[in-house]
């Protein structure tokens, strides 16, 4: 009975919660076309959306953090701390008018619609987006792109300065990324030529990617981990907190990917929501095998990034693609995530959390993977997808992300440097950096 009376009250807030939307909003507040009760509902699914996105970067402080060692977590917390503030900043300033610049600059490979955010009093008028306000808009796109930086945080952690990541971190989110979301998402050359990226399997995932790749190299690897030739394993330190971190970004796809619906309508939410969860199931089971079967023993690790892999593969497609096609993509995704990174590890690119394995390498696959799986018609799109466009615009990102990339690292490199000190890379960068550490009581011993 408690339970039921549970259910009535949580029933009767939303009720009032919707209808005090309703009547805040008026009749002549909803664009043409919408409703006023669907506009509410829109607004407030998107919202929801926005707050489990910015679940994601707990995900990442954790995960990060787990995977590493314990020497370095405060570093790790505070970079994924400085990042979603970096990320929000920059995006009101400059980001959000570099990726929606207005339609005079449709079709177009670069746009700037002015300095700073606004729009009408009632704050409802949004250009891109009718279904809700354009403050939602805008704080849902703003959540993506300090998620583009996170994603290097991981594969350049335990030897990168601080302030150099932050700079870098600053240019790359507020230049590099809304750039090359203005060519699909914004309007630009590559939506005119048919690409398609539904929540950001290259927008997002592997331009966080590509930048992680070229501070993988710039920085070369971690000490001790290649030694007389050989891979030497530095462990992280609390897989329990990497499998947390895991959960909490699986938990946040419900909004990554379900709120680039860009409206409630069930039928597509509820369909994206499915290929969404059954390609992560996947990509957890075909890296369970894979990884099983190479290392002759059940790596958790693997199966997290397993995990993640799928969801990063099928981001790009899931609204365009049936659950049959989804777990396809994520068996392909999990299968690449573990021979990545060996492969990674083999050529001695030093990525402690395997950032280059999941969002470069399946980013690039789940994007392709919309050319051979992808219906048009079950995304309700005016376009015809095709495996050359997916093509043109994973090259296009690509070669744009290592350009950018390149550039802010070595500008970094020629002014600040990149790399500590040796010392304060045995010591841990939290006592080097920062002065503090993650543990405080405990002794931790460094293995180098």
């Amino acid at each position: 009975m408690r339970r039921y009376g549970a259910v009535r009250v949580m029933t009767a807030v939303a009720a009032l919660f919707a209808f005090t939307a309703l009547k805040s909003l008026g009749a002549e507040s909803a664009p043409s076309g919408v409703s006023d009760e669907m506009f509410a509902v829109n607004n407030v699914w998107m919202m929801v959306s926005t707050f489990l996105v910015f679940v994601m970067h707990l995900g990442f402080a954790t995960l990060e953090s787990g995977l590493t060692r314990a020497k370095n977590t405060v570093n790790i917390l505070f970079k994924n701390v400085s990042i979603v503030a970096i990320g929000l900043l920059t995006y009101t300033i400059i980001g959000f008018n570099l990726m929606y610049p207005g339609e005079e600059f449709a079709g177009k490979f670069f746009g700037f619609g002015g300095l700073g955010i606004g729009t009408d009093a009632a704050g409802v008028t949004s250009a891109y987006n009718e279904g809700y306000t354009y403050w939602t808009d805008f704080l849902f796109q703003a959540m993506f792109a300090a998620t583009a930086a996170t994603i290097i945080s991981g594969a350049v952690a335990e030897r990168i300065k601080l302030g150099s990541f932050l700079v870098f971190s600053t240019l790359y989110v507020s230049v590099c990324y809304p750039i090359v979301g203005m060519w699909k998402w914004g309007g630009g050359w590559l939506a005119e030529r048919g690409f398609h990226d539904f929540a950001g399997s290259t927008l997002v995932h592997s331009v966080g990617g590509w930048g992680a790749l070229v501070g993988v190299i710039m920085l070369g690897p971690r000490l001790g981990k290649y030694v007389m030739g050989k891979s030497r394993p530095i462990m992280g330190h609390s897989m329990p907190l990497a499998t947390l971190g895991v959960f909490m970004l699986w938990l946040g796809w419900f909004g990554f990917n379900g709120g680039s619906v860009l409206s409630a309508n069930p039928g597509h939410t509820s369909r994206v929501l499915v290929t969404t969860n059954l390609a992560a199931a996947a990509g957890v089971i075909a890296a369970m095998v894979t990884s099983w079967g190479m290392q002759k023993k059940p790596d958790l690790s693997m199966i997290l990034n397993g995990s993640l892999a799928g969801l990063v593969g099928v981001t790009a497609g899931a609204d365009v693609v049936t659950p049959l096609g989804a777990i396809v993509i994520g068996v392909v995704s999990g299968v690449l995530v573990v021979f990545a990174v060996l492969g990674f590890d083999r050529i001695r690119l030093d990525d402690p959390v395997g950032a280059l394995s999941v969002h470069l390498v399946c980013g690039v696959w789940g994007t392709l993977a919309v050319g051979i799986f992808g219906n048009a018609e079950l995304g309700g799109l005016d376009y015809e997808l095709s495996f050359g466009a997916q093509a043109l615009g994973v090259m296009a990102v690509g070669i744009f992300s290592l350009v950018c990339a390149a550039l802010f690292f070595g500008i970094i490199q020629a002014t600040m440097g990149l790399r500590v000190s040796e010392k304060e890379e045995l010591g841990g960068l939290d006592i080097g950096e920062h002065g503090m550490e993650a543990y405080g009581g405990f002794q931790i011993f460094s293995t180098q």
